[in-house]
């Protein structure tokens, strides 16, 4: 196993550490995960932007398509279970 040092501005971590903190996430965890989707998606695992329109229009995206699959989950496990 290796040891990753980052350098990232105090209140930027103060801040994630409370929103992943209430995912039930500590840092390193979120970091792993996505240092995982990085290698499964070869590449960033979302699309880098802060236009309104492009977020929404991903959301919907994704919105019609669970829809189309009929898909629910009673639970955070039952989704993990399905990914």
């Amino acid at each position: 196993m290796g040891t990753l040092n980052i350098r990232i501005d105090k209140d930027i971590k103060a801040k994630a550490r409370k929103t992943l903190s209430a995912l039930g996430l500590d840092t390193s965890t979120a970091v792993r995960i996505f240092l995982h989707q990085v290698v499964a998606e070869k590449g960033l695992p979302f699309i880098p932007t802060r236009n309104p329109a492009t977020i929404r229009a991903q959301w919907d995206k994704e919105v019609a398509n669970a829809k189309r699959n009929n898909r629910s989950y009673n639970t955070a496990k039952e989704a993990l279970a399905d990914l």
